[in-house]
């Protein structure tokens, strides 16, 4: 099966949450201190038709998009897990969550969507939900530096937000690799620390990877 483990020389790391939560600061972080390469799931050549896609077409073209995306980059990852561990910025829980909340539609919808490719992807060792309050995250987008369209829209558009917020935290609720992960007066450091102790924590326990 394609998703399976055979062949991993490492984990597979997802960090997840909505725009301007710090994924992007804490991958790169992250794939330092493990030594892991660090993966964006939209990643070449799909980053290049993302805007064009999410201006002309209409939601579900725009989801077989991002779901082969999603595919695309599975290959990737399992690619890479051949040499070593492998840090994500957004997987699957993403393509649900954003999907479901830009177009507003339910996430059972989408979740039934993209059912039958869930056997293909590389499952992840542990998926890390990045939480923040409101005002943390607006303090966070004040001074990022590459301001996108997805990160203004969480703000702009009315309900966005709450939307994306509700939709992550329903993906998590099942998926066993799910952990919840509040970022509020932690530093990216701290937030490293304790993604490597659960690692850690998993190797430990003889049943686990």
């Amino acid at each position: 099966m394609p998703g399976a483990d055979e062949g991993r020389q490492g984990s597979f790391v997802v960090l997840e949450g909505v725009s301007g939560v710090g994924k992007s600061t804490l991958a790169r972080l992250l794939a330092k201190r493990l030594g892991a390469t660090e993966i964006h799931t939209l990643t070449d050549p799909h980053s290049g038709w993302s805007g064009t896609v999410n201006r002309e077409l209409r939601p579900l073209p725009q989801f077989a998009f991002y779901l082969s995306g999603l595919l695309h980059v599975s290959d990737v990852v399992r690619r890479h897990l051949g040499t070593g561990p492998v840090v994500a910025d957004r997987y699957a829980s993403s393509v649900i969550a954003c999907h479901a909340a830009v177009n507003c539609v339910g996430l059972d919808q989408v979740r039934e969507l993209i059912a039958p490719f869930l056997p293909y992807l590389v499952a992840p060792d542990a998926t890390f939900h990045l939480v923040s309050s409101d005002n943390s995250l607006k303090e966070r987008m004040s001074t990022k530096t590459d301001v996108k369209q997805d990160d203004t829209d969480l703000f702009d558009i009315p309900g966005r937000l709450a939307r994306l917020q509700e939709n992550f935290q329903s993906v998590a609720e099942t998926d066993p690799s799910a952990v919840m992960l509040p970022t509020d007066g932690r530093s990216p450091e701290d937030l490293a620390d304790i993604i490597v102790k659960h690692l850690e924590g998993r190797r430990a326990q003889p049943d686990r990877y």
